[in-house]
């Protein structure tokens, strides 16, 4: 039988076909979160993970949503803040007459720049 293999499709280190026990299994909490459209994803921890250290909130793999280990009370998504430009952000900043001010004053600083500018009446 040339090109034969016994043990072709098992585990190195499996121990016998059919073995149930493959060692020792770790104490674990399971842990139940819920998405507002209600759908429930189960997390497991380990049984000596302190109840501070689990997560309040997840994102749920099937929706992308937050989900949450209250399931009368999902969390619901956060709104997203639009893009604001540069400009919105200046005009946060100061109001029109002072960008007026800051305006003339630019301008000013490029006509004498240019050699352009109005001679001040004295």
């Amino acid at each position: 039988m040339a090109g034969s293999n016994a043990i072709r499709g098992a585990r190195v280190g499996s121990g016998p076909m059919g073995e149930k026990d493959h060692g020792a299994r770790a104490d674990r909490t399971q842990v139940s979160y819920w998405d507002a459209l209600g759908n429930e994803t189960v997390r497991y921890f380990a049984s000596d993970v302190a109840e501070e250290d689990i997560p309040e909130q997840i994102d749920s793999p099937s929706t992308g949503l937050p989900a949450g280990r209250d399931r009368e009370n999902p969390p619901v998504l956060a709104k997203n803040e639009p893009y604001k430009t540069h400009l919105a952000y200046v005009k946060e900043r100061r109001t029109p007459d002072e960008a007026e001010e800051l305006l003339e004053q630019a301008l000013e600083k490029l006509r004498l720049r240019r050699g352009t500018a109005k001679k001040a009446a004295v």
